[in-house]
């Protein structure tokens, strides 16, 4: 008589743990990595805002500004542009006898000498945030603009910088969205910065595009 193996009894197969949905993992809204501090050096201080009562507030959050030497790429060259403006009208006035030219020369110089002079004042009140869900920029003392990027809306990330810009070591990037509108341009940051912050917003950009 052969002996066959019993088979398994109700008592003896162990029952299935059953799925407990509370410690189940759940995909959580990924977070922008922490400001890099390579952000933050060689810039300015502290961001400066309008004086009024009706300007747009700064809102909590860090915000990272420019270099300073993009005050002196700007200087530059607002300076040759008032110094060719200037020349251009001694010569036509002075060799050819146009002296009608000093009304628009006068306009353009008087346009260039305020801009040159409120440059750095300009400098200083720009300025961009990293929050959770998108990049805030702000600039203007008399027109204020901030506008906020969505970190899933950003196609390119583009830095350039012309021959004065890299005598200086600074770059401007750039960031283009579906909209045209929402663009931003950011100035005035030092190239590593720039080099540092584009590849921060590629990896949130790729990371709320596929919804990690």
């Amino acid at each position: 008589m052969t002996n066959t193996p019993e088979g398994p009894t109700p008592e003896s197969v162990p029952a299935a743990a059953p799925e407990d949905t509370a410690t189940s993992p759940a995909v959580e809204s990924v977070t922008p990595p922490p400001p890099p501090a390579a952000l933050d050096e060689g810039t300015f201080a502290a961001i400066r805002e309008p004086k009024g009562e009706a300007r747009l507030p700064l809102g909590d959050g860090t915000w990272h500004q420019l270099a300073p030497p993009y005050v002196w790429v700007q200087l530059i060259s607002g300076g040759f542009f008032f110094v060719l403006v200037l020349a251009a009208a001694l010569v036509m006035s002075l060799v050819l006898g146009q002296w009608w030219i000093w009304i628009p020369a006068g306009v353009a110089l008087v346009i260039s000498a305020i801009t040159l002079i409120i440059t750095p004042r300009q400098a200083r009140a720009v300025g961009y945030q990293l929050r959770r869900d998108d990049l805030v920029f702000r600039k203007g003392i008399l027109w204020q603009r901030v506008v906020a990027v969505p970190y899933g809306r950003m196609q390119l990330v583009d830095i350039t910088h012309g021959p004065l810009d890299r005598g200086f070591g600074i770059a401007q990037l750039k960031l283009v969205t579906a909209a045209a509108s929402t663009g931003v341009v950011i100035p005035g940051l030092r190239q590593s910065a720039a080099e540092v912050l584009r590849d921060t917003l590629i990896d949130v950009a790729e990371t709320r595009r596929t919804g990690l």
